[in-house]
């Protein structure tokens, strides 16, 4: 007969550089002296939808990149047989993770530890992130106030670290690219795909010296300044 794999909690301690593996595991993990009936897994995509100028036509969405994993679970603890300070600990732990470790704050990259939710051989629930909310509702006390018994609401959200960039000075001289125009295309969208800010839409168009950016032929190639070119062209209001 197979053994009861027991669902956990386990903190380590925040990548120290980007794209680095999680460090050190924090403390012992948090076990769930029940395991959960059931859980959520989720996970998106974010898209820009267009406007279209013909009002029988849809405007195309233009996919700008997915959404990180969040897994939702509910954690049960109970000290009605020890009667100890238990259960109360347990949250302080949990709360505790969702604040940044004192190892990263003396490293001044300030970041909270990196939790694993681990279940036997459920692999798709098992991912490195971080807590981003913890409820905890206490509903059984001792006749001194101490909590027997919580019930924690559990958000993880999967941490993606980025990659370090690369040095501008190794590669390519020249960062600038073109985009050749289709149906669809704004500045807007180009300057948040490129940039992750629509508002930099100015940048593009003074690149290309387009006077009317709601006037854009199809087919025509655009030049797009690199990063760190943001900073030159004046961005004011569209």
């Amino acid at each position: 007969m197979a053994t009861r794999a027991r669902a956990r909690l386990t903190a380590y301690e925040p990548p120290k550089k980007p794209g680095s593996p999680p460090g050190g595991m924090l403390g012992a993990p948090v076990s769930f002296q029940f395991n959960p009936d059931t859980l959520t897994l989720s996970k998106g995509a974010q898209w820009i939808r267009h406007r279209a100028r013909s009002a029988r036509q849809v405007g195309v969405p233009e996919f700008t990149g997915s959404l990180p994993r969040q897994l939702t679970v509910e954690l049960f603890l109970d000290a009605t047989a020890t009667h100890d300070t238990s259960v109360q600990k347990g949250v302080e732990t949990l709360l505790g993770w969702c604040v940044p470790t004192a190892r990263s704050i003396a490293a001044k990259a300030a970041s909270a530890p990196r939790v694993k939710f681990s279940w036997g051989s459920f692999d798709s629930v098992s991912f490195f992130g971080y807590l981003e909310e913890v409820n905890a509702t206490y509903s059984l006390f001792d006749s001194d106030g101490t909590p027997l018994r919580a019930t924690c609401g559990i958000r993880l959200t999967e941490a993606g670290d980025p990659t370090p960039r690369q040095n501008p000075t190794s590669g390519s001289p020249d960062t600038r690219r073109t985009h050749r125009l289709v149906v669809g295309d704004s500045l807007e969208m180009l300057a948040h795909q490129e940039y992750g800010d629509a508002t930099a839409w100015r940048v593009i168009a003074e690149a290309n010296g387009i006077d009317d950016p709601q006037r854009l032929r199809p087919g025509t190639e655009v030049l797009i300044p690199s990063v760190d070119e943001l900073g030159g062209p004046e961005r004011g209001d569209r």
